[in-house]
């Protein structure tokens, strides 16, 4: 499989802070479409300023009701360049920028082509994602298994209690019993309003704060943390989780396998992945965009696998 040139990483950060710069603009004004039209026009207007060959596989139309540029499918870059298969999510988080809220971020990613799952038309995924010194324990038996089983292997491979354990969970009605069941076994729960690749992230990375993810939230965003998990050494376990009548049909149309227990290394089937995020509102993460007279700050995350490198930018970029 093709080796991405060293290069490509510092372009996928430019691309993540030219979306954030945007994004932020949009942060307490209430108005939602107008924020993620002007991310997602950004974002695709400086992918296709990348030398590469691309095409996204994991794209906005899961996330929004109307078409958009970065929808999958759709070529991106110069078309010199590596072949490459891309994730894009302009503004995970939308709500909480539009509500003036913290944690939301802008991301990208990609790997060679043809080794990142892409699992349209399916909408919603049921995730577990841990950080590398856990990722053994974590086996496909988890996912059906009750909370209290996957915390107490978790807990163990950590050197912890279980009730030391942070879980991030959406806060959504369909997670009532899973949060229950957290409770009752004595670990804490971290509900999100939004976020689902930020809080990904967050359960990913090593003395951040929160020690494993777990429950329901969107397919886009499940594969697209995958990229970054994988890049880190994590683990991850998806499986396919339909929430409407008409979703299952259109998986079942597609031949998408709804009971299979996807891995880390089988979401992404190479080591050869980069991955950008920067922060848009301040979270655990990363700072949020900072607007000064004369410049403009941003705080930004590059990953690459293979190398097994995780970089914190931290960029001045003037007015």
């Amino acid at each position: 499989m093709e080796t991405l040139p060293p290069e490509i990483g510092l372009a996928l950060v430019r691309v993540t802070e030219a979306t954030a710069l945007v994004a932020a603009r949009w942060m307490g004004s209430g108005d939602r479409e107008s924020a993620h039209q002007a991310a997602t026009e950004t974002m695709f207007e400086v992918l296709n300023d990348l030398n590469i060959k691309g095409c996204i596989v994991i794209g906005e139309e899961g996330r929004v009701g109307a078409h958009s540029s970065l929808d999958t499918g759709q070529p991106v870059g110069t078309g010199n360049g590596p072949d490459v298969d891309v994730v894009v999510d302009p503004i995970d988080g939308t709500g909480s920028v539009v509500k003036g809220r913290t944690g939301a971020i802008s991301v990208v990613g990609l790997a060679p082509r043809g080794s990142i799952w892409s699992p349209h038309p399916a909408v919603y995924m049921n995730k577990i994602i841990v950080d590398r010194d856990a990722a053994e324990v974590l086996v496909p038996e988890c996912m059906g298994a009750p909370a209290a089983w996957t915390l107490a292997l978790v807990a163990r491979a950590k050197g912890k209690a279980v009730r030391d354990l942070q879980v991030i969970v959406l806060d959504r009605p369909r997670h009532v019993d899973l949060i229950n069941e957290i409770r009752e076994a004595g670990a804490r729960v971290l509900l999100r309003d939004d976020g689902d690749t930020v809080g990904a992230l967050i359960a990913a990375t090593p003395q951040r704060g929160a020690d494993i993810l777990m429950g329901i939230g969107g397919m886009s965003e499940g594969v697209t943390a995958a990229c970054a998990v994988k890049g880190m050494g994590g683990g991850m376990l998806g499986q396919l989780a339909p929430q409407s009548d008409a979703e299952r049909v259109a998986i079942a149309e597609a031949e998408l396998d709804i009971g299979k227990v996807m891995t880390s290394d089988e979401l992404v089937s190479t080591d050869q992945v980069v991955f950008a995020a920067t922060g848009v509102t301040d979270g655990l993460l990363l700072a949020g965009v900072e607007y000064g007279s004369r410049i403009q700050r941003t705080s930004s995350l590059l990953i690459r696998g293979g190398r097994g490198t995780r970089r914190l930018l931290q960029t001045e970029h003037p007015v």
